[in-house]
Formats: C-alpha cells, structure tokens, sequence
C-alpha cells in the first residue's frame, strides 16, 4: 500500500501549539525551518549564546510537567516575529518576540501563568542555529497513522495524533512499519532522509492537546500492548528540497 505525508507540522517555541503546513523545504542536518527555534527556559537555566550545548528538556517548560501548556493556543508569524498568544479563545499577549521588548511581554506573561511551576522568572531563548529539540542531533520526527490507529485499538479510546508533536505523519503502510527504516534511508518530495532510532515516548504524550488534561497513560499503554514504549522514529535529513502534503513516501 502506498505511503503519503498526511500532514506536516512544525513547532516555533518548545512545548506550544504545533503549526500545521502544506508544505516546507528541508536542508541537509537540519530540522523543519522554525522548529524549535524558541524554548521557555527555566529561570535557573544556563544557556551559552556563544557555544551553546544540548540540555535536557527537564531545563524547560514542557508538557511532560507543564500540562497548563496545551491549554493555551499560540501562532507565530515568522516575518514579523509576532507570537500571539491565545487563552479560551482571547488574546492574552502579543509582541515581537525577535525584540528584547517583545521577550519581555511574554516571559512576564508566562510568569504569571505557570506560577510556582517554573524556577524562576521563565526566559523566551534562541540561539541562532541552534534547535531546542529534545535530541542532541537536528532531525524530523516521523509518525505512521496506522501506528496511533494500532494504539487505540489497546487503549480502547480514541488517541489524538497531536499527542506526539512529531514533524511529518504518514498515512498507508502497515501499523509500526517505520520501525523497520531504522538504518535505512527514506525519500519524502525532493528530500533524502536517513532513519536514525525509534522514539521513546514519556508522560508529554499523556495530554490531551486541546483541553490540557492527562487523560491517557500512552507509555503505559505501549508497554502493556507491545513491551515497548516506543512510538514514531527520528531522521536526519541526508539531502534537501521541498516537501509537501500528500508526497509519496519511498524507502531507498
């Protein structure tokens, strides 16, 4: 059965609304343009501008602790900087977030929301080239459909797909079939990719993306239905070009 892209997604500020695409341009080494180009630091955290190093997510503001997260609805205009930042359908902030200025606006909001559970005042970072992922290397996380559908089938709910902020979700094939890539190369549009490891997942995948609430035990759920906690798979891009929903999926 052929294999599509099925949507595509990118994710401006770690741990904040995904932004859906039609379509986007990959580079050699690089993730999808934007992703993660921002983070919400702890106040606590320590970030070299100069040379700075990968950190645990745990130096963050995530979903795997920061659940109020997903309660909130933001978009970021990548030409005029702009993050809007929406709560129960009202803009709560807006600001240039490229401009000392605009970080400001929005690290006191996220003062103020997340409360006693940052450490410290919360600080918007970037570091130019740098990507908050939570893996060391520059990759594009990819999830087969018919994986989630597989999953439902043992948590007997449905499971929201946005659960596991992967880039790229396919659709056609076989249930966990991606597994098999793992040290293959795949090619996506114009794009040549090279599937590095499986993706473990943690308590992130818990929340529900639109209410916030950790209505699922997903790693749980994978461990008692497949011994494994494992769900989608990393790649790292081998050779750039435009990638766009609805491109064929062909495993090299």
């Amino acid at each position: 059965m052929p294999i599509n892209l099925a949507s595509i997604y990118r994710y401006p500020v770690k741990g904040l609304t995904p932004e859906p695409l039609d379509r986007t341009v990959l580079s050699p080494g690089e993730g999808l343009p934007q992703d993660r180009r921002y983070a919400l630091a702890h106040g606590s955290t320590r970030i070299d501008p100069v040379a700075p190093t990968w950190l645990p997510k745990s130096n963050f503001l995530m979903l795997a602790r920061n659940e109020r997260l997903a309660r909130l609805k933001t978009r970021f205009d990548e030409t005029s900087g702009t993050l809007t930042i929406q709560r129960d359908g009202k803009t709560v902030a807006s600001a240039n977030i490229q401009e000392t200025a605009g970080r400001t606006v929005v690290e006191q909001f996220f003062a103020a929301y997340m409360a006693d559970e940052t450490r410290g005042t919360p600080k918007l970072v970037e570091v130019p080239g740098h990507m908050f992922s939570d893996t060391a290397a520059k990759v594009v996380s990819i999830i087969g459909l018919d994986s989630v559908r597989d999953l439902e089938r043992v948590v007997r709910a449905p499971v929201d797909p946005r659960r596991f902020r992967a880039n790229f979700y396919l659709d056609g094939g076989r249930a966990w079939q991606e597994f098999e890539w793992v040290g293959r190369e795949i090619q996506i549009g114009k794009a040549r990719l090279r599937v590095t490891k499986k993706i473990d997942r943690c308590a992130a995948t818990n929340v529900d993306p639109d209410s916030g609430q950790r209505d699922l035990n997903i790693p749980l759920s994978l461990q008692r239905g497949f011994q494994h906690i494992d769900c989608g798979v990393y790649a790292e891009v081998l050779e750039g070009g435009p990638v766009a929903r609805g491109d064929a999926l062909i495993v090299i």
